[in-house]
């Protein structure tokens, strides 16, 4: 006879199968997080499942090993939530999940802005949440994710006293998933550009419709390395957003600091920052194309002391990688032709497409290219709040290096 259920115990829950084709579980044996499409079982069932479905992935022998959140009409067909069947992906996990995101970061950071979840690494594949006070932006860019937001915002709420919740569904590789592009309040009330401090520096975002979350966390270190290299310096900062290196380099003593980007709202936040900081005399803005604007100041042979060079991603795809390499080298070029003789050129990669080498060798082919030489000081990537998956190369996604040219 069986022992009664006691109140505390649920029943299990079970997922719907998805098999995978023999020999395809190997991987996920070892942890890793995807399943890709060809890996998969495609009987009439699993094509029939909705988008974002949580189902507990099966070897081809139907051993249930893992539960992962599956889309049956992209590349990478299902996404690992926990390497146990039949986990409840309920209010409970998810708090669990940010919990542990909020520990983390509670012991790298003082302030409360940075990066809460980054995909895979914080255990919720495809989803981006990035904290600002009591203020929370999450990019939820797989359907699975995009079904559970409303629950991920009820939690933040619960656990974190989130004030605002904005779910920033404006970014193209939503489309990949099915998800219409799309930007709504789930919770709170946003009043216009809030108050970002890194650094014990003041920025200001646009959580609403600014780039990507409206801040680039992934860039927090490098801020303050250039930064520390810039007192006294003429300081040139190119796609420079909201003022990211110009504010602080200004701050800490550059005799000039001009930033260059297109977006006019952008521009606006950097100089109210400026302002913020009491730096506003220091710096300058321009709003100008990068590209032109270089040639423009190598044919008046203009220079600078320290030149930025942080582009947006220039692949996108695998396919753009041989155009985004020579995208680097030319920028590079430009970069080398206005930096001063023993300046410092920092150039940066957000394509996770481009590897680290092909990056720097695209790099060091525009300064050849530009008649200099030099050589590279310090090799970096994204801020700790940006944690690596270590089975995915993928989401060490940002590649930053600094060099002194002769």
């Amino acid at each position: 006879m069986c022992a009664p259920m006691s109140q505390n115990t649920l029943p299990p829950t079970r997922h719907p199968r998805l098999k995978l084709k023999p020999g395809a579980h190997k991987r996920l044996r070892t942890g890793y997080p995807w399943v890709y499409s060809n890996e998969v079982e495609m009987d009439p069932a699993a094509k029939a499942l909705p988008a974002g479905t949580v189902v507990t992935l099966a070897d081809a022998g139907g051993q249930a090993l893992a539960t992962a959140q599956f889309n049956p009409r992209t590349l990478i067909s299902a996404r690992v939530l926990a390497h146990q069947p039949d986990t409840a992906i309920d209010a409970d996990f998810l708090s669990q999940r940010l919990q542990a995101a909020f520990k983390l970061r509670d012991r790298l950071f003082d302030k409360p802005y940075y990066r809460l979840i980054h995909a895979e690494a914080d255990g919720l594949p495809g989803l981006i949440i990035d904290r600002f006070g009591d203020a929370f932006v999450m990019q939820p860019n797989t359907a699975g994710m995009n079904l559970l937001a409303h629950q991920i915002s009820a939690v933040l709420q619960s656990i974190a006293g989130a004030r605002t919740v904005i779910l920033r569904g404006d970014n193209a590789a939503r489309t990949l998933e099915g998800l219409d592009e799309e930007v709504r309040l789930l919770a709170g009330t946003v009043d216009g550009p809030v108050k970002v401090e890194e650094n014990g520096v003041t920025f200001f975002a646009d959580l609403m419709s600014g780039q990507k979350t409206g801040w680039f966390f992934d860039q927090r270190d490098n801020h303050a390395f250039m930064a520390a290299l810039s007192k006294g310096a003429t300081f040139l900062d190119l796609y420079t957003h909201t003022g990211g290196f110009a504010v602080p380099a200004a701050r800490v003593g550059a005799s000039s600091a001009l930033g260059v980007d297109r977006s006019a709202p952008s521009l606006e936040l950097a100089a109210k920052a400026a302002h913020e900081n009491g730096v506003a005399k220091t710096c300058a803005f321009e709003r100008a194309e990068v590209f032109p604007f270089l040639e423009a100041a190598l044919g008046r042979k203009a220079s600078w002391d320290v030149v930025i060079g942080d582009p947006p991603a220039f692949v996108k795809s695998k396919k753009d990688l041989k155009a985004g390499m020579q995208g680097y080298r030319k920028l590079a070029r430009l970069c080398a032709g206005v930096t001063a003789p023993g300046g410092i050129l920092f150039m940066a990669s957000c394509s996770h497409n481009a590897p680290l080498e092909e990056f720097i060798t695209s790099v060091a082919r525009g300064l050849t290219d530009a008649g200099r030489e030099g050589r590279i000081i310090r090799i970096s990537g994204a801020s700790p709040d940006h944690p690596i998956h270590p089975l995915l190369p993928e989401s060490a996604y940002l590649k930053a290096i600094v060099l002194q040219l002769d």
